[in-house]
C-alpha cells in the first residue's frame, strides 16, 4: 500500500538545464534518456527483465501528480507501483498515475497490465506522446519503506493520447547503478 497522500512531502521537479552542470554525465543520461526504460533494462539484464506490481488501485492523487496531469487538486486516479528487475533485483521503482475520467474514456486498462511493462506499451503506440522529462530527488516517503532514501534521483514524464493522460515516476535504486557499472556502461 502506498504512502498516506494528505502527509507527502513536497518534491521540487526540474528540468535538464538546472541540473546539467551538477550532474555526470552518467546520470544525465539515465535521467533524461528518451527512448524507453524498459528496452534499456532489458538489453542491460540480457533479457533477464521483469515487472513485480507492488500496489494498483484508486485513490487521491498527490498534488504534485494533479498539477502535472491539469487536474483539480485531490483528484482521483489509478495508481500502479511497480519494480522494474534485473537479474531478479529491484532496479527501478515506478509509480505510474492517471485519472479515472482519462481512463474511462481514454482506453487503456491499466488494471489488466498485472507484470507487463506500461512503459512498453506507451513506446509501443505510436499515438502517445512524451512530454518533457523532469527529474528530482525522490522523497524517501513516496518509496518502499525498504528503499526510503532522500538521496535517490527519480525522474517523470507524461504521456499523452488525445483525452487521456498517463504520469509515469521513475526512480532509480542503487542496484541499477551497481549492474551499470559491473556492465560497462557507466565509467
Amino acid at each position: 500500500m502506498p504512502y498516506e497522500t494528505s502527509q507527502a512531502p513536497a518534491a521540487e521537479w526540474l528540468q535538464y538545464s538546472q541540473v546539467a552542470d551538477s550532474a555526470t554525465p552518467a546520470l544525465l543520461d539515465w535521467l533524461f534518456d528518451q527512448g524507453s526504460l524498459t528496452r534499456r533494462l532489458t538489453r542491460l539484464s540480457a533479457d533477464h527483465f521483469s515487472v513485480t506490481p507492488l500496489y494498483e488501485g484508486w485513490q487521491p492523487l498527490r498534488d504534485d501528480e494533479c498539477q502535472a496531469l491539469d487536474l483539480a487538486p485531490g483528484s482521483e486516479g489509478w495508481v500502479r507501483e511497480v519494480y522494474l528487475r534485473g537479474h531478479g533485483q529491484a532496479w527501478v521503482f515506478a509509480r505510474s498515475v492517471a485519472s479515472r475520467s482519462a481512463l474511462e474514456s481514454g482506453g487503456l486498462d491499466m488494471e489488466a497490465l498485472g507484470s507487463r511493462s506500461l512503459g512498453e506499451l506507451l513506446f509501443c503506440d505510436q499515438a502517445f506522446t512524451r512530454r518533457a522529462i523532469e527529474v528530482c530527488h525522490y522523497p524517501k516517503a513516496w518509496l518502499p519503506a525498504i528503499d526510503a532514501s532522500d538521496t535517490l534521483w527519480g525522474r517523470r514524464s507524461r504521456f499523452d493520447r488525445a483525452t487521456l493522460s498517463v504520469l509515469v515516476a521513475e526512480v532509480f535504486l542503487p542496484s541499477l547503478w551497481q549492474a551499470a557499472e559491473i556492465s560497462g556502461e557507466i565509467r
